[in-house]
């Protein structure tokens, strides 16, 4: 008699995310390698930054984060675990321990579109995601669209209808990240 097994990988934690080299999520007991952007994301990315680190420090709340920052988060029933936003606000408290994840969902998560993050397989990934960064508890979500130069804004009172800013509007991240607004026209490289 022949017993067939299937062996599955063990599943992968946090802890052995902490060890990855590169920027990565936690999903599905699953750890997710994110591909590096190119030139305009990270532009773009680095100019919404610069202006959340400028409020925090101005206001003495919150603290601004760049490309790289893990937030972990209890298991969602989409299996996630983590998130890694391309530039965030948090303004709950800080690890213990500052050089580990931050325990919680960002307040604001900026996820700018790379080359692949078009078309509809695309837009139904960036949804799924938008709907976990609510369910964990997330206030805002900024999806940021290079090639289109705009800023849809996504909040927790009403996640699936953005607010669209384009070149000439003021963007907010209102009630996430009060009184703070940024120039979309500021965003975009000219």
């Amino acid at each position: 008699m022949t017993v067939s097994t299937t062996l599955r990988p063990a599943r992968q934690t946090v802890d052995d995310l902490f060890r990855v080299k590169d920027k990565a999520e936690l999903i599905g007991g699953r750890i997710i390698i994110q591909m590096p952007t190119g030139y305009l994301p990270s532009a773009v990315a680095g100019e919404i930054f610069v202006s959340l680190r400028a409020y925090a420090k101005a206001s003495g709340r919150g603290v601004a984060l760049g490309d790289g920052i893990g937030y972990v988060i209890g298991e969602l029933a989409s299996g996630r675990e983590s998130f890694s936003p391309d530039v965030s606000y948090f303004a709950g408290p800080l690890p213990a321990n500052p050089m580990r994840f931050i325990n919680g969902a960002p307040t604001l998560a900026v996820e700018v579109r790379s080359e692949t993050d078009y078309g509809p397989r695309a837009e139904l990934e960036l949804a799924a995601e938008r709907a976990d960064y609510f369910l964990a508890g997330t206030s805002v979500v900024w999806d940021v669209d290079p090639q289109k130069q705009a800023v849809l804004v996504y909040r927790a009172s009403a996640p699936t209808t953005p607010t669209t800013y384009l070149r000439t509007d003021m963007a907010d991240a209102e009630p996430g990240v009060p009184g703070w607004k940024m120039p979309v026209n500021e965003i975009f490289p000219k």
